[in-house]
C-alpha cells in the first residue's frame, strides 16, 4: 500500500467539506497595468469570480521625469474607482491593495496614493523589490504541488528573481529595472545595446551559481510568450499554466520574437492585443534570463503577486494542502449527488493498482472526487462533456499530462470509447502506460456507481479483485445487492480495460 503524504490526507479529509466564506479581492497597481481580481475566498484552491485589468501605464515615460505622468495617474484613478464600485456591488468581504515599481520608484508616487484613498477608498500597500519577489514565489508556491527552482517575475517595471525549496522562499531575492516598459524603451534605441544593458544588470544582480533544473515564469509579458508559443506550435492543450517546455526551445523562439516588429508582431497566433507592443521585450528578457541561469525547463505560472498576498494569509496547515485535491474536492464535491461518495471510492479503489505512487495517489483521489461531475448531463454526451470541462478548468498543482490523466479518467467513467475523438490530440501527451491506467480506474469508478447507486455503505460491502485470469466482484450479504445484467456488463468493461476475458460475480459471507 502507498504511503500517503501529509498534505493528501488533510485533503481527503475534507473530501465533503462545503463551508461557507466571504469573498476576498486583490487590487494590484503596477507599471503596466491595474487589475482588481475577486477570488470565491480565501482558500488553498481559490478560483476568481471577476479578473478585469485596466493598462494604465504608469511607469511611461518614469525614467527621464522620475514622476508619473498626470494621464496615467488619471486613468489609474478611473480604474480604482470602477474596482470599488464593483467591490461594493459584489459585496466584497475585504480588498487588500498593493502597489509595486512604477509607485515606488515615482518621486510623486505618494500623492498618486492619496488620491486613491479620498477617491476611491483603498489604502495601498507599496510592495519593495525584495516583498514583490517574495509574493511572486509565494504565487508560485500556491499554484503548484511541492515546486522547486528559480521564479522569475516580469511585470511592467521590473523583473524580479528568488528561489523556492522546500515550500518555502529562499533568503536570496533580486529586483531589476528589467519590466515590459523600460526594455522596450530600450529595444527602441538599438536591440544591440538593449541586450548588452540587459546582461549588464543580471551579471549585477544575480549571484554566481544560482541556476536551477525548472524556471518558473511569472507575469502578464511571458503569459502572452507561452501563449503565442502554444498556438505557433499547434499544442493539443492551450492551458498557460503549468505549460512546460525545453529552456533551449524558449530561448530559440524568444530570440525569434525579440527580433520582430510591432506589425509582424501583430500577426503571430495567440498573441493578446494588450501585448503586441511589449512581447519583444518580454522575449529578449527572457532569452537573457534563461541563459544566465541556464536551468533544463520552463514551466509558465498564471499565480503570482496576487496569489502569493492571498497564500501568505492562509494558516501554515492550510498552505501544506495539495491545491489539485482542494481544488477537486470544491468543484467535484458542489456537483456530486453524494458529496461523501468520493471518499468511499477512495477506499474502494486502494488496492486497484500493486504499484502506486505518491504522485499517482494524488490523481487517483482527484478522479474519485470528480467522478459525479456530469450526472445531469444527458449520457450521450457525458464522457466528451466531461472530457472537454476538465481539460479545461483552471485547476491548479497539475501538469499538462496529469490534467490530461484526469480528463482521460473521467472520461472512461461516463463509459467513453477509447477511440472517441474527443480524445485525439491530447491523449497523445500521455505515455500508453497512463493511457491504459486512465482507462481501467474509470471503468473501476464506472462499475462503483452502478453497482452502489452513489450508497457508500453498499460499496463498503464490495470488493474489486483483479486476477491473473478472472476479474472477480465480491459483494457481502451485508450490502443486500443480487447480481444484474447492467452490473455484469460493467464489469466487463472493467476486465476489457484490463485485458482479461473471465468475469466472475460472487456473494461473500
Amino acid at each position: 500500500m502507498p504511503v500517503k503524504s501529509k498534505s493528501t490526507q488533510l485533503s481527503e479529509n475534507k473530501l465533503a467539506r462545503n463551508e461557507p466564506s466571504g469573498l476576498y479581492a486583490v487590487v494590484d497597481i503596477g507599471s503596466n497595468s491595474v487589475r482588481l481580481v475577486v477570488y470565491d475566498r480565501l482558500s488553498r484552491a481559490p478560483l476568481p469570480r471577476f479578473n478585469e485589468k485596466s493598462l494604465c501605464r504608469l511607469a511611461d515615460g518614469l525614467a527621464e521625469t522620475s514622476e508619473l505622468s498626470e494621464e496615467s495617474c488619471r486613468r489609474t484613478i478611473e480604474a480604482v474607482r470602477r474596482f470599488r464600485a464593483v467591490a461594493d456591488a459584489m459585496r466584497v468581504d475585504r480588498v487588500d491593495s498593493i502597489a509595486t515599481e512604477a509607485v515606488r520608484r515615482a518621486a510623486n508616487g505618494a500623492q498618486l496614493l492619496a488620491r486613491i484613498a479620498k477617491e476611491a477608498g483603498f489604502k495601498v500597500q507599496v510592495l519593495s523589490g525584495v516583498e514583490e519577489a517574495r509574493f511572486a514565489s509565494l504565487g508560485v508556491l500556491a499554484g503548484f504541488h511541492q515546486p522547486t527552482g528559480v521564479v522569475g517575475d516580469m511585470g511592467g517595471g521590473s523583473l524580479e528573481i528568488a528561489e523556492i525549496c522546500n515550500q518555502g522562499v529562499s533568503e536570496f531575492s533580486a529586483s531589476m529595472p528589467l519590466g515590459a516598459l523600460p526594455v522596450q524603451a530600450l529595444l527602441a534605441k538599438s536591440r544591440v545595446d538593449a541586450k548588452q544593458r540587459v546582461d549588464a544588470i543580471l551579471t549585477e544582480n544575480l549571484p554566481h551559481g544560482l541556476s536551477r533544473p525548472i524556471f518558473y515564469a511569472v507575469g502578464g509579458g511571458w503569459r502572452a510568450f507561452a501563449r503565442v508559443h502554444l498556438a505557433s506550435s499547434a499544442a493539443s492543450l492551450q492551458v498557460v499554466n503549468g505549460y512546460a517546455i525545453d529552456a533551449r526551445d524558449a530561448r530559440a523562439f524568444a530570440k525569434t520574437i525579440s527580433r520582430l516588429s510591432k506589425r509582424e508582431v501583430a500577426t503571430l497566433p495567440g498573441i493578446p492585443a494588450s501585448r503586441i507592443a511589449t512581447l519583444p521585450a518580454a522575449a529578449l528578457v527572457m532569452d537573457r534570463v534563461l541563459k544566465a541561469l541556464s536551468p533544463e525547463r520552463v514551466i509558465f505560472s498564471s499565480l503570482g503577486v496576487r496569489e502569493g498576498v492571498l497564500y501568505s494569509q492562509l494558516p501554515r496547515a492550510e498552505q501544506a494542502l495539495d491545491p489539485l485535491l482542494e481544488g477537486a474536492r470544491d468543484f467535484g464535491a458542489a456537483r456530486a449527488r453524494v458529496p461523501e461518495f468520493a471518499s468511499a471510492l477512495v477506499r474502494w479503489t486502494d488496492d486497484l493498482f500493486p504499484v502506486e505512487t505518491s504522485a499517482e495517489r494524488r490523481l487517483r483521489v482527484a478522479a474519485c472526487t470528480l467522478s459525479d461531475v456530469a450526472w445531469r448531463d444527458h449520457p450521450g454526451i457525458q464522457a466528451a462533456e466531461s472530457f472537454r470541462r476538465l481539460i479545461q478548468f483552471p485547476f491548479i498543482g497539475i501538469d499538462h499530462v496529469e490534467r490530461v490523466f484526469l480528463a482521460s479518467t473521467i472520461h472512461a467513467r461516463y463509459a467513453g470509447s477509447a477511440e472517441d475523438p474527443v480524445l485525439t490530440g491530447a491523449n497523445s501527451l500521455l505515455p500508453a502506460s497512463s493511457r491504459r491506467r486512465a482507462l481501467v480506474l474509470g471503468r473501476v469508478l464506472l462499475l462503483g456507481y452502478r453497482l452502489s447507486g452513489s450508497v457508500p455503505e453498499i460499496l463498503a460491502g464490495a470488493r474489486l479483485r483483479i486476477g491473473t485470469d478472472t476479474v472477480r466482484l465480491e459483494v457481502s450479504k451485508t450490502a443486500r445487492v443480487p447480481d444484474s445484467e447492467v452490473v455484469a456488463n460493467r464489469l466487463k468493461l472493467v476486465a476489457d480495460a484490463v485485458g482479461i476475458r473471465r468475469t466472475q460475480i460472487i456473494e461473500i459471507v
